[in-house]
């Protein structure tokens, strides 16, 4: 077992993990990840989430982010609380449903997902900064962010209690108060101006912000010092800072001051180059979360692989490519792709777990495939897909003809999100209840995680 301290996160899967969070860290923790830049430029696509229809109205873009926050924080949390409970991070939490090795399916996928956000993340700072600053540091802002968020990385648990908690928290939320108040002043369209025939696309792209960090959950959650604080820490942190920054985005769209550039509408206010500066370096907190998620997950399939390694050639790759990616705003489709693998993938361990196996979930290295749960996973992406295969150009033609071969007709009012977490839902509850273990006994313990 590799030397560790007793106050920061575990360098291999076989170390244990320290139980140092507590609700106020992951308020803080949760808060940071969600004020995030991404969030306002998401926003911009509530308004109008699907071309082919008219642009919503304030009120229904404003009524699915509710909906839209409730729903994807409510799984948030949940899937924060297993994580407490097993003590497990997130990929491995996933033996449980599929086994061992077919944990690896989902764990791929989180993998590349992770770097994926990271890159974005690094992305949006240097274009941020660059129009706050000047268009020629853009080469110097990439590799001081990335350098800072794999130097954040190397030590978590430190960051969380110490920066994220005690500093980073007070200076965003200043920052984001003064442009909400500022945005709300400006003239607004009326309320009732618009359509609600998108409401259901635009609460999935609300939705899939928090869905998007299911699947990192765990990683931190597992630190916890109860479930309850995990729950309330991710669902209330991630909840609150989606209401605010999709509403901030969406008055910034609906004001129009600088067209369809929300970042310019949010420039246009009185120090608001000060204010989202503040929130550019803030951003830091979602490319480290990323780059330390990317490790861990990976740590499901190679569980001696030394983190502080793993985190250096993450942070050093992902820097890189940030070098030759421009296009940010491309980022929804890449958002409705994610919801649909991890949205199905989370109702059927939701469902197993707090249903059928709590107190015998097995997340040890011998843990056996569960071939029957991959029904319900895939039955849920299969929904997504045609119900809303977004807008990546080799891939939603396949899935547009197969519903027209099939003679489906989606109506308007249909979401992705809850259909497929349904479907997968309901496959699980009757596969689950299947094969439920006759007689409970304890959950697997990371002192057993690996093979």
């Amino acid at each position: 077992m590799t030397t560790t301290s007793p106050l920061e996160a575990p360098r291999t899967l076989d170390d244990d993990a320290p139980r140092t969070l507590g609700l106020t860290d992951q308020l803080a923790l949760w808060g940071n990840l969600g004020i995030s830049l991404l969030l306002v430029v998401a926003a911009t696509f509530v308004l109008a989430p699907d071309p082919s229809l008219p642009p919503l109205s304030l009120v229904a873009a404003l009524t699915a982010i509710v909906v839209g926050a409730v729903v994807g924080n409510v799984l948030l949390g949940l899937a924060a609380r297993a994580g407490a409970e097993v003590g497990a991070p997130a990929m491995v939490l996933v033996r449980g449903l599929l086994g061992r090795r077919g944990s690896t399916v989902p764990t791929v996928a989180n993998i590349a997902q992770n770097i994926g956000w990271a890159v974005v993340e690094l992305v949006v700072i240097a274009e941020a900064a660059s129009r706050l600053l000047d268009e020629s540091l853009r080469p110097i802002v990439v590799i001081v962010a990335g350098l800072a968020a794999t130097a954040m990385a190397l030590r978590p648990l430190g960051v969380v209690r110490v920066y994220l908690k005690r500093v980073a928290v007070w200076l965003v939320l200043t920052s984001s108060a003064y442009l909400l108040w500022h945005v709300a002043r400006s003239p607004l369209p009326p309320l009732g101006e618009g359509s609600w025939s998108g409401f259901w696309k635009a609460t999935d792209i609300v939705i899939a912000l928090p869905i998007s960090w299911i699947p990192l959950a765990a990683d931190y959650s597992r630190h916890s010092r109860t479930g309850r604080d995990a729950f309330l820490g991710a669902s209330l942190g991630y909840g609150a800072a989606t209401l605010a920054f999709f509403v901030l985005g969406v008055l910034a769209t609906a004001s129009g001051e600088a067209g369809d550039d929300v970042i310019a509408s949010l420039l246009a206010i009185p120090a608001g180059t000060i204010a989202l500066l503040v929130l550019v370096v803030d951003e830091l907190d979602e490319v480290f979360a990323n780059l330390y998620s990317t490790v861990i997950s990976a740590q499901n399939i190679v569980p001696k692989l030394d983190r502080r390694v793993g985190v250096a050639i993450t942070g050093a790759f992902a820097t890189t490519i940030a070098f030759v990616v421009d296009d940010y705003v491309a980022y929804e489709s890449f958002l409705f792709l994610l919801g649909s693998v991890f949205v199905p993938l989370f109702a059927a361990f939701a469902v197993d777990y707090y249903l059928f196996r709590r107190r015998t979930w097995d997340v040890s290295g011998d843990a056996p495939t569960r071939a029957l749960m991959f029904v319900p996973w895939i039955a849920g992406f299969v929904v997504y897909q045609l119900v809303n295969p977004g807008f990546v150009s080799w891939w939603a033609p396949l899935w547009i003809d197969l519903r027209d071969a099939l003679g489906i007709t989606v109506p308007s009012w249909a979401s992705a999100s809850i259909l497929s977490f349904l479907t997968s839902a309901v496959i699980a509850a009757v596969v689950g209840g299947l094969s439920r273990p006759a007689s409970p006994s304890a959950a697997s313990t990371s002192s057993s995680l690996s093979s």
